[in-house]
């Protein structure tokens, strides 16, 4: 619980900030039967950032990182598209969109856990050439649909609440339930914290890492349709893109730590709401557009150094109480002297 405390803290002062420069920001409100209000924007256009963030967790659990993950979204939406504007049904095309995900996650997994090659580049490969895949999907064009189902996913409703949000807490309900109810979180955290003594005792450890990559992918592919599925359309060169930045500082922000090992899925969708959040809060204090990125950066730099234990110590004086000495080492200290 302490490792989720700073970042709700920081949560909820850029909730608070929003207040003076939004009305009735707190404010939910009933419309047609759906749910509206600041508060339900925040979570529905960061839902897509909160299943990109929970695939790339279990990655960087694993001592590894996923930079192709906004290329997936964009091939997944793309492909999904694609298909619906060939009179494909939309059950064919999200199945589709979503297996391609799933391959081009277990080939990220294989060029990691097989052939060896460093994460960071064997999902480089990916990021570059997945662009001009999905590019190719979409012949360079933006692809426009109507579909009505397909606008579900992102745009829709069910039971007043946006469907992206209950999709997303389903996602984290099968998580939260396999990586801790389960032994599989355990054996993700024990590859990386050390692999080699993990596969002397027994795990395979190459089978873990495919599949946490697989996983990555499968959440991007979500979100791929998630987010094409809101615009009504695919664009193959913008959608995704620098998602797999956000998805990493979302988790970084959220307590995992780069070097692989212990997580924390609820810190990941925290920092992943303090992502959006911000976001929301650059449009409402007016920051001018040009600008929006540095601001974000800065912003950004101050949220993880006020989490750095080292730097607020460092910062505010604060010391180490000294532990106070033993009585028997004060009598052999009389006796030395």
């Amino acid at each position: 619980m302490r490792r989720l405390l700073w970042p709700a803290v920081i949560l909820a002062l850029l909730l608070i900030v929003n207040v003076f420069f939004t009305a009735n920001f707190f404010s939910i409100q009933m419309r047609e039967g759906h749910l509206y209000g600041s508060l339900i924007d925040i979570l529905r256009f960061g839902a897509p950032l909160i299943l990109v963030s929970l695939g790339m967790t279990l990655v960087i659990a694993t001592g590894g990182i996923d930079l192709s993950v906004g290329s997936v979204v964009a091939i997944s939406g793309a492909l999904a598209c694609l298909q619906i504007s060939q009179d494909a049904g939309v059950f064919t095309a999200v199945v589709l969109a979503l297996g391609l995900s799933v391959l081009l996650g277990a080939w990220n997994g294989l060029l990691v856990a097989v052939v060896g090659i460093q994460p960071i580049i064997a999902t480089l490969i990916l990021m570059v050439a997945g662009r001009g895949l999905a590019q190719l999907i979409t012949g360079g064009q933006i692809i426009t649909i109507n579909s009505p189902s397909y606008k579900i996913i992102g745009g829709g409703y069910w039971l007043t609440v946006p469907f992206g949000i209950l999709l997303v807490a389903v996602v984290l309900a099968i998580t939260v339930f396999l990586t801790r109810r389960l032994a599989l979180g355990m054996l993700i955290e024990s590859v990386g914290g050390n692999a080699e003594a993990s596969r002397l005792a027994g795990i395979r450890s190459r089978g873990i890492i495919i599949m946490v990559y697989a996983f990555a992918a499968l959440c991007a592919g979500v979100a791929g349709l998630m987010i094409s599925s809101n615009v009504s359309s695919a664009d193959g060169n913008n959608a995704g893109l620098w998602v797999e930045l956000d998805a990493i500082l979302a988790v970084v922000i959220g307590g995992t730590s780069l070097s692989g090992g212990r997580f924390s899925l609820g810190g990941t969708v925290l920092g992943a709401l303090i992502i959006q959040t911000l976001t929301t809060t650059i449009y409402s204090i007016g920051v001018p557009p040009e600008t929006t990125l540095l601001f974000k950066a800065l912003v950004v730099t101050a949220v993880c150094l006020i989490q750095s234990k080292s730097f607020r110590e460092k910062v505010f004086g604060r010391r180490r109480r000294a532990v106070p000495p033993s009585p028997a080492a004060e009598e052999k200290v009389r006796v030395t002297a």
